[in-house]
């Protein structure tokens, strides 16, 4: 994962402020690519384990169909109304999907923390509810921007 950013240097957030922003938040928005080359934007939950963003995805989306055909991935998570209460972190690569598609519930001991984690986050259960229509896409990502505008008050 490559943490660079040529300009706002002031306004990054730290490797700690990094995962306690996307620990906390729960929706972000996802850029894929539609077939035509033009971007398709979409919001959904997810979970940040500390190196990989998590998304819990319909198979039978447009943002799956895309990511199936090209996996390349830009994903917003931001927050803050006034300006100088903006933050937020844009996560770039490519998608990975982990697990049987559509999951069940079949055993796979790579999601075992993750499903625990997201049902605890996003349902409030101990267990993830499994569907029969999502499936698992992972983004370990390759390119990391942040911002907290809060941090121009420290000037």
């Amino acid at each position: 994962m490559t943490v660079t950013q040529r300009r706002g240097r002031k306004i990054m957030m730290t490797p700690g402020e990094l995962d306690a922003f996307l620990t906390f938040q729960r929706t972000c928005r996802v850029a894929t690519v539609s077939v035509d080359g033009a971007p398709h934007v979409s919001a959904l939950w997810f979970l940040w384990d500390g190196s990989a963003l998590w998304l819990y995805s319909v198979v039978r989306s447009k943002r799956w169909a895309d990511l199936r055909r090209d996996p390349r991935v830009a994903i917003v998570i931001d927050s803050g109304e006034e300006y100088d209460s903006l933050r937020g972190v844009e996560l770039s690569g490519t998608a990975e999907f982990v697990g049987e598609v559509p999951r069940t519930g079949e055993l796979c001991a790579e999601l075992d923390a993750v499903e625990t984690l997201f049902a605890r986050k996003n349902f409030g259960l101990d267990a993830m509810p499994h569907d029969g229509r999502h499936a698992w896409v992972r983004l370990r990502p390759e390119k990391i921007v942040s911002w907290d505008f809060r941090k121009l008050a420290d000037r």
